[in-house]
């Protein structure tokens, strides 16, 4: 296999990049276009988040993907041109409604209006709210490794960053209207204006009708609803802030903005930004709407609703390797986001990473785990699978990693906590995981008359087999003995010809052996689990049902 280190290899990488069909890839490709339509030499690559709450599994889900994007850019391009990746916090937004998990809520109720940097903290531990939650937004995102800049919106107004696209904005203040009016409800069209004035005397942000504009001197005047009182103000200098779909497109013309995703629910906000961009005679950034989570009734996900999975509640059961997978399959479909999606993550994921290393490049690019550690995947050393340790737990009720470690240990001679830590890691998910969701729903199927033979069968058979035997020949007795009626399979067919075995014998083994629906290879499972505490097994499942 050509090595990508050399002129040839990253030649040959950046031609099969070209044609991939991994969608980071595609989304690459379109940032690659746009630069041959208007060159630069840096791209700039931008993630937005609303400071107003914690930093949520959809910011890690847009960082990520974003991320993703910006790897494969950089791979069709050499790495010859600079990228940026900035994540910006729209602190300067005014602060709507009083969060439900924070302390202080009665002295947050006084600061409503305002500015999310001129809200006092509610923790103490910053000079704003606003502080307070972009400093956990970073901590969040250094978490996982990101790369990335950090900007607020309240430096970049205050500083002066914003105030030349914030004139032409007011240079084209009727254009910017006639963009937004045909959006907006009849009697918010009526008070509606691009500039909101943060009032010098309540620091409040105000929405109120702006009475006239001159953009020769670069102010506004509006009239303080209390006082009557007119005022005229600049613009610039942070005396002003946009609403926030002017707002965002002014952001992408001001830093420059190439690239930006967001989710289906802000379709018609993408399109209205853009067309604002354009009317700034900017060209709007490419991207694409990624799709909703769902929760496990199939209903949107909702922050306000708390009907969501938590990211301390996934890190809690797998590795964010799992979620970066969960992020990077199919963006542009809805996907279930609760807990029993975490397993499947889990194993697929490590299934990948097992693979990649037998792949060729160009398959390699297609390769989940390609994406998700920037080309360079660790390599795969799992030697049991996340369903093979939640079965483990199941079946021993094991309430430490000792009582797991022992059954590996035997299963694999020389592999420990100590030669194998994210092993070591994945036992302390699977026994949260256990106690959590397994335990409190485990229910143990009664069997039939005709399973209960085949269960004796079984057990007679699995007694008889060598203390050391394989998986192979413990699944080769297991299929045998599962070769009658009701379980077998006319379709299917043996290698030796004989008729196949249905799912429905390994799953009755699941179900009345372990109170479980599924669960992996059984040969592979008595393997880890050993022959003799299977038949203790089959025996208290056949005294249970007697």
């Amino acid at each position: 296999m050509m090595s990508t280190n050399t002129p040839d290899g990253a030649q040959e990488l950046r031609s099969l990049a070209e044609q991939s069909n991994a969608w980071p890839f595609e989304e690459a490709r379109k940032i690659v276009a746009r630069l041959k339509k208007q060159p630069k030499d840096e791209v700039i690559f931008e993630t937005g988040y609303g400071p107003s709450g914690l930093p949520h599994i959809g910011t890690f889900g847009e960082v990520a993907r974003t991320t993703m994007v910006r790897h494969a850019f950089r791979t069709l391009t050499d790495d010859k041109i600079k990228t940026r990746l900035i994540a910006f916090s729209d602190d300067m937004d005014g602060f709507r409604k009083v969060p439900d998990n924070v302390p202080n809520k009665e002295m947050l109720t006084a600061h409503l209006g305002k500015p999310l940097t001129k809200v006092p903290d509610p923790f103490g531990t910053h000079p704003s709210f606003g502080e307070h939650n972009n400093a956990r937004l970073r901590t969040f995102l250094d978490h996982f490794g990101f790369d990335y800049e950090f900007m607020s919106s309240t430096d970049c107004y205050k500083s002066g960053r914003f105030d030349a696209t914030l004139l032409k904005m007011l240079e084209r203040f009727d254009p910017v209207m006639a963009i937004m009016l045909p959006s907006l409800r009849e009697e918010r069209a009526a008070t509606y204006s691009p500039f909101l004035p943060i009032d010098p005397r309540s620091g409040v942000v105000l929405q109120v009708p702006i009475l006239s504009h001159d953009a020769k001197r670069g102010t506004i005047t509006y009239e303080e609803p209390e006082t009557q009182e007119r005022y005229t103000v600049p613009v610039t200098g942070g005396r002003c802030k946009l609403q926030w779909k002017p707002d965002w497109a002014m952001r992408w013309v001001a830093l420059g903005v190439d690239y930006e995703m967001a989710g289906k629910d802000l379709i018609d906000s993408v399109k209205l930004s853009g067309e604002i961009c354009r009317a700034l005679d900017a060209l709007p950034p490419e991207g694409f709407n990624y799709e909703l989570f769902l929760d496990e009734n199939g209903q949107k996900i909702s922050k306000s609703k708390g009907n969501g999975l938590t990211i301390d509640e996934w890190l809690r059961y797998a590795a964010p390797e799992s979620l970066s997978l969960f992020m990077y399959r199919e963006p542009k479909s809805a996907k279930r986001l609760y807990f029993d999606v975490i397993p499947r993550q889990v194993d697929d994921y490590q299934q990948f990473l097992d693979g990649y290393e037998k792949q060729e490049i160009k398959h390699r690019l297609g390769n989940p785990v390609w994406h998700i550690h920037a080309g360079n995947p660790p390599k795969s050393d799992m030697p049991v699978t996340f369903s093979m340790l939640l079965t483990l737990v199941s079946s021993s009720n094991a309430e430490n990693a000792a009582t797991l470690w022992g059954f590996i240990g035997r299963y694999r001679p020389g592999v420990t906590a100590q030669t194998h830590p994210k092993l070591d890691a994945m036992v302390g998910y699977a026994i949260h995981y256990f106690r959590d969701f397994v335990l409190p729903t485990k229910k143990f199927r009664q069997p039939t008359d005709s399973e209960r033979a085949a269960l004796t069968d079984l057990r007679d058979a699995l007694a008889q087999l060598p203390a050391e035997a394989t998986a192979e020949q413990i699944q080769d007795v297991v299929y045998e003995i599962g070769r009658r009626e009701p379980f077998l399979d006319e379709k299917k067919k043996a290698k030796d010809g004989k008729p196949g075995v249905s799912l429905d014998w390994f799953n009755m083994l699941y179900q009345v052996l372990l109170g479980q629906e599924k669960g992996p290879r059984f040969g592979s499972f008595v393997a880890v689990y050993g022959l003799q505490n299977t038949v203790d097994m089959v025996d208290g499942a056949l005294a249970r049902s007697a």
